[in-house]
């Protein structure tokens, strides 16, 4: 048998027990190749991610990268575990290197990396995600031209689209509305990109709400108004279907923007003055999850606004009128006293919201007791997860 002199160069200088690990992974490495292919690996992988064990997902996809260590597939469902399992770190790292290996195929792993890092690396991140979109949709529209309307081509879910353009302009759009707002030129930016993204998908309701947040933020309330009311237009019918009805319908579902944007357009629509719409908005959020404390405090304030506007002058209005007032001042005392118990249970942070909720309350004439109407939660809560607390609960509360 011959033996060669020179030591394998991959575990020059490594103690013996690491020596040791690098021959174990790399017989375990064979014995994998041998007994399933990277393809199955993939769909044991996938089939994971869809129940949401993320764990079990992970050591297969990691198995398949052991096998095939370029495999971008692989490397992006990668990526897109550790960000589901909280690992910016690791996450970043395997959409990167899908990068490296295909810089000008796949948009998905740009639009990851520009939601993992902030600022300026951010825009960047996401143009060139749009570049490669475009650069995709284009080819997409020159092979359907060559196959002619005779034979059109099957469609294909996972192809890009406009709307998927539109949304990447949204998210650059927004971050000249938050990290880069105090540089030069932000304001003129953001209302670039939000134009550029409703010229791609012109009924996209992010874009028509960041076009109305912007408005707000220049002070033209009443044409920002109307872009808000034609976005919340777009979807709460779909929303009040779904409460109605428990629907699960994925077209419905996919036409609704996600839970923390409702938040936003709840916000804006109470800055608007449609109390009556926010809290249609409101409502849908709770139905969906009832563990925001924000929701239940937006809706407390809602109502309480709205009350003020219904208030009959001392000595005047109709029995109806005061009923209605009355029925809007429970409503926020509800609303509110569910909001500061929740809070004291999942020990939340927020004092300016804690002291604006407890502020009404004073002026209502203090918590709603239980025999009042008031729902149970007198169950246990988890404390406030950094999750929850970007679903809106520590923003800062509206101002009074």
């Amino acid at each position: 048998m011959f033996y060669s002199d020179e030591p394998d160069p991959g575990i020059v200088g490594l103690t013996p027990q690491e020596r040791m690990r690098v021959r174990m992974h790399e017989k375990a490495r064979k014995k994998t190749a041998e007994k399933y292919s990277v393809q199955q690996l993939l769909e044991k992988t996938e089939e994971y991610m869809d129940s949401f064990d993320f764990e079990m997902a992970s050591l297969f996809c990691q198995r398949a990268l052991d096998v095939e260590a370029t495999n971008l597939q692989a490397l992006e469902m990668l990526g897109h575990i550790y960000s589901e399992l909280g690992d910016a770190q690791k996450a970043k790292g395997a959409f990167q290197q899908a990068v490296e290996l295909s810089p000008d195929e796949g948009h998905s792993k740009y639009m990851y990396l520009g939601q993992i890092h902030t600022g300026q690396e951010a825009v960047d991140y996401y143009t060139k995600g749009i570049q490669v979109l475009i650069s995709t949709m284009d080819k997409q529209a020159q092979t359907t031209a060559e196959v002619g309307a005779a034979a059109p081509p099957e469609e294909n879910p996972n192809l890009p689209t406009t709307k998927d353009i539109s949304l990447a302009f949204c998210s650059i759009a927004e971050i000249y509305l938050t990290d880069l707002c105090m540089e030069e030129g932000a304001e003129d930016k953001c209302k670039e990109f939000i134009e550029r993204a409703l010229h791609y998908h012109h009924d996209n309701p992010e874009a028509l709400q960041l076009m109305a947040n912007y408005l707000f933020s220049t002070e033209k309330i009443q044409e920002g108004k109307e872009y808000l009311l034609k976005s919340v237009g777009l979807w709460l019918p779909s929303q009040k279907q779904i409460a109605a009805s428990f629907s699960t319908e994925e077209d419905a579902q996919n036409d609704i923007p996600p839970y923390e944007s409702r938040i936003t357009a709840a916000k804006l629509l109470i800055e608007a003055l449609e109390y009556e719409v926010a809290l249609d908005v409101l409502e849908g959020l709770l139905e969906e999850d009832d563990e925001v404390v924000q929701v239940w405090y937006l809706s407390g304030w809602a109502s309480y606004l709205q009350s003020k506007t219904k208030q009959p002058t001392e000595g005047e209005g109709t029995e109806e009128e005061k009923e209605e007032w009355k029925a809007l001042t429970d409503a926020a005392r509800s609303y509110l006293t569910n909001a500061k118990k929740l809070y004291r249970k999942m020990r939340c942070d927020d004092q300016p919201m804690l002291e604006s909720i407890e502020e009404v309350l004073h002026e209502l004439g203090g918590e709603m007791e239980e025999d009042e109407g008031e729902p149970d939660l007198e169950q246990d809560y988890e404390p406030c997860s950094d999750d929850e607390e970007e679903d809106g609960g520590t923003e800062a509360p509206m101002e009074h």
